[in-house]
């Protein structure tokens, strides 16, 4: 009889580092070394120096990797580092085809840095695999892709980009931020790297900035490997110590935010005052059936447009159980305005050709109670029509 896979949320409890053999303890020894003494000069130990390696970082890696379903794992300083050092396995001269929406931070490596270096780049609407195609030139070596997109929760179908990148000889190169391998694990669909803000869902409390790289190949691993040793933006010991004990809850934190995400979406796509709301758990949404296709979930994010833009900013300065603040993902719900906080690297032209207006207002979902985040939002849309 085949031995059955242990359940997601069993996997983030028992993840191969549940108990020191050493100790006994019920926690991943953190070791704050930053050099390791050697016993021979012709033979180092599995440990240097720890921007090259260190055993508490290594643990989140082998962690990450799993989750994921790839083979090698890389912890970052942040989101951004782990994605720049993706796009720098590129050489002057390559062109890569990013999804349009693009998240704000990764358009202003892209554009503002890596051009200048000789690595082009296209944006191109994701949601068409022959938008993608005919963007394709000669000298083109990867795919960018973000699903749900940020902020306007767009779908890629990963398996038919995946296809896409192998028909050309591509490299295929997925955000995963927003779903967590919780949700989604694109490996299995296809796709050849995986990136994360681990930032935001896989650490959870907002009080870590860290980044992540997973990939199931191990010429792709020797090259991201390479840029993180060279550059050295790893992430510090205490900082991966503490990531491994928010992904613990990963599974309850997302469940929670999911079900209040689908609730709030639902009603704020009745409201007279919200011209639209962007959620892929939402039947009318373009990518409802792909998104349930490839996904566990829709997640716990969604994004509205308001009125007026006055209106999204009363909303954003009067939120009393949502914290106006950047980032996601954390414990606690977060309300963000993307054409100030997200994507404000990117010019209000190129942010009004992609839809991110200035009523436009993202949410992450905590582990509040819907109904009290929901009566806010609502309150606070009614106070400000009445005064009006």
């Amino acid at each position: 009889m085949a031995k059955k896979k242990a359940g997601k949320n069993t996997r983030l409890v028992h993840n191969g580092f549940g108990i020191d053999p050493a100790t006994g303890a019920l926690s991943v020894p953190l070791i704050h070394a930053s050099t390791f003494a050697q016993v021979s000069a012709d033979s180092f130990g599995r440990y240097d120096y720890s921007r090259s390696g260190n055993p508490t970082r290594e643990a989140l890696e082998t962690i990450i990797a799993e989750l994921e379903s790839g083979s090698h794992g890389y912890a970052f300083a942040s989101g951004m580092a782990a994605i720049s050092a993706v796009l720098m396995i590129f050489s002057p001269g390559d062109h890569i085809v990013v999804c349009e929406d693009v998240y704000g931070g990764t358009w202003r490596v892209l554009t503002g840095l890596l051009s200048r270096f000789g690595i082009e780049a296209t944006f191109a609407d994701a949601t068409s695999v022959e938008a993608f195609e005919a963007a394709i030139k000669p000298n083109t070596k990867a795919l960018y892709l973000e699903t749900p997109s940020n902020p306007l929760l767009k779908i890629t179908d990963l398996k038919a980009m995946a296809d896409l990148a192998k028909k050309h000889g591509l490299i295929s190169i997925v955000d995963n931020t927003f779903m967590s391998p919780y949700l989604q694990r694109p490996i299995e669909l296809g796709c050849d790297i995986v990136v994360h803000s681990g930032t935001k869902f896989i650490n959870g409390h907002s009080d870590v900035l860290c980044g992540f790289a997973v990939t199931a190949d191990k010429d792709l691993a020797k090259r991201i490997k390479y840029i993180q040793n060279a550059v050295g933006s790893v992430l510090p010991p205490n900082d991966c110590w503490l990531v491994i004990r928010g992904l613990k809850t990963l599974g309850v934190r997302l469940e929670a935010g999911q079900r209040s995400a689908g609730i709030i979406a639902e009603a704020l796509s009745k409201h007279p005052k919200v011209k639209k709301v962007y959620y892929p758990g939402l039947e009318s949404h373009p990518g409802y059936e792909i998104n349930k296709k490839q996904a566990d979930g829709a997640g716990a994010v969604l994004s509205f447009e308001l009125e007026t833009p006055e209106l999204a900013h009363k909303l954003l300065e009067n939120a009393k159980y949502a914290a106006f603040a950047v980032s996601l993902g954390g414990v606690e719900s977060i309300i963000s305005y993307p054409a100030k906080m997200s994507h404000a690297a990117m010019p209000a032209e190129e942010r009004a050709a992609r839809g991110i207006s200035d009523s436009l207002v993202r949410l992450s979902l905590g582990v509040e109670d819907a109904e009290d985040i929901l009566n806010d939002i609502l309150n606070i849309i009614e106070l400000y029509c009445k005064k009006k």
